[in-house]
């Protein structure tokens, strides 16, 4: 399930912030969970697809959509 190009964009932004939070709040001040979001931001911009997306959709039963090529 590819995520569409706004919604990628949407990740950027969400990663930009959290980010610069960590950033102005300090990397070695910041907890280590506070990580975890800034990653799957950074990781659904870049890959198209959402790793939290996808496990609450395995955990609830959801089935992802099939994307043709």
């Amino acid at each position: 399930m590819k995520a569409s190009m706004p919604l990628r964009v949407w990740y950027g932004v969400m990663a930009a912030f959290v980010w610069a939070g960590i950033y102005f709040t300090g990397f070695s001040v910041v907890s280590w969970l506070v990580y975890l979001p800034a990653a799957g931001f950074t990781m659904a911009t870049l890959m198209g697809f959402c790793p939290s997306q996808l496990l609450i959709n395995k955990l609830f039963g959801r089935q992802s959509e099939k994307v043709s090529a």
